[in-house]
């Protein structure tokens, strides 16, 4: 006799048998931001960017299979970033402005930036944080970036307009490894 919880069992595992491979090697079941040594499976090159928005995670390939992790905070539903993109430009304390899609979505939040041209200059009030890396696509910025943030309990959450976050102290340290054309991947 079939029952409730034996199907439920049988559901699971075929399921779990059928998933799409994860490319990280080792599951991870507690959120840790803090910057760490970990192995991927093959695939990605030294020098790339792997970001998996779902884990909360950003992971800096150093050598084969071997990533530096960082812990992130990425885009809400339906403003996040998906697809491959170059870090074509890289600034130290980054100014800042909201695009004109986040002030009509959120002109509470953006009053100053009604009606004007204004430019939030770099510094730790910012919300772009201490360095920024520049998403673009064949040439074209994108409007995303990786950049620091003023907000670190943000971090392992969906919260932002699309951008990729990380704790201040983790950006200038990816910010200094990270060179100009380095190739990026979120998926």
């Amino acid at each position: 006799m079939l029952t409730r919880r034996h199907f439920i069992a049988t559901t699971v595992a075929t399921s779990a048998a059928f998933a799409l491979p994860n490319p990280v090697e080792a599951q991870e079941h507690v959120f840790d931001p803090t910057p760490q040594e970990v192995r991927i499976k093959k695939g990605f090159e030294p020098g790339e960017i792997l970001v998996l928005p779902r884990s909360y995670y950003l992971y800096w390939v150093t050598e084969p299979r071997k990533e530096l992790r960082y812990g992130v905070g990425v885009g809400r539903a339906g403003l996040e970033f998906t697809g491959v993109a170059t870090i074509d430009r890289k600034r130290e304390w980054p100014t800042w402005r909201p695009t004109q899609e986040m002030i009509e979505r959120d002109p509470h939040l953006y009053t100053k930036f009604i009606d004007n041209d204004y430019i939030m200059p770099g510094g730790p009030g910012n919300p772009l944080g201490a360095r920024a890396l520049y998403l673009y696509q064949n040439g074209v910025d994108t409007y995303f970036r990786i950049h620091g943030t003023t907000q670190p309990h943000t971090i392992g959450s969906s919260i932002s307009n699309g951008c990729i976050r990380l704790i201040n102290e983790h950006v200038e340290d990816l910010y200094a490894r990270v060179p100009l054309g380095t190739r990026v991947t979120v998926l």
